[in-house]
């Protein structure tokens, strides 16, 4: 590490370094709260890491490094998901669908995340990033590339939809 008018300069390394070690488990979560998988979560917000080490070159401002990193862990976590979505859609019509109910899950837990699981993308995430990481409105707006506007609005809509999605379940 350099310092520049008591500014440090760091290397990709050493910036990565310490941001895996600080913000890891908190990307980690984010993934999980989007893809349900800790696995998948895992393994994007690794390949995060590694996209931001490959371009920390071109970064404007290194100290929004952390930004960029919510920003790409959401970015993949959707990813995921529609890939999800086309191999569902696919495996649908290669094998009948079974049409036994199954076995009503009673961990609250699961009812939330199921709940979460059927509000639209945007809510979700603008959700998660909200009352999961505590991002401030502000935050949200620059890891999803939206106004301030909008993360209110998605924010309002998703918690009503949230609500009246866990008032029918429990």
């Amino acid at each position: 590490m350099t310092t520049v008018t008591d500014r440090p300069v760091w290397t990709a390394d050493e910036a990565l370094e310490q941001l895996y070690a600080a913000h890891w488990r908190q990307l980690v979560r984010l993934s999980v709260l989007l893809v349900r998988d800790t696995g998948t979560a895992e393994e994007l917000v690794q390949d995060a890491f590694v996209a931001v080490h490959a371009r920390w070159d071109r970064l404007r401002d290194p100290d929004l490094a952390l930004a960029y990193l919510r920003q790409a862990v959401v970015n993949r976590s959707r990813s995921a998901l529609r890939h999800r979505a086309v191999v569902a859609r696919h495996a649908a019509t290669l094998r009948p669908v079974d049409t036994a109910d199954p076995t009503p899950t009673t961990d609250r837990r699961e009812v939330v995340l199921d709940a979460m699981r059927a509000l639209p993308d945007r809510q979700r995430e603008v959700l998660a990033l909200r009352y999961y990481l505590d991002l401030s409105e502000a935050q949200i707006a620059d890891t999803l590339g939206i106004s301030r506007g909008a993360v209110k609005s998605h924010a309002s809509r998703g918690a009503a939809a949230l609500r009246a999605l866990l008032e029918e379940t429990l």
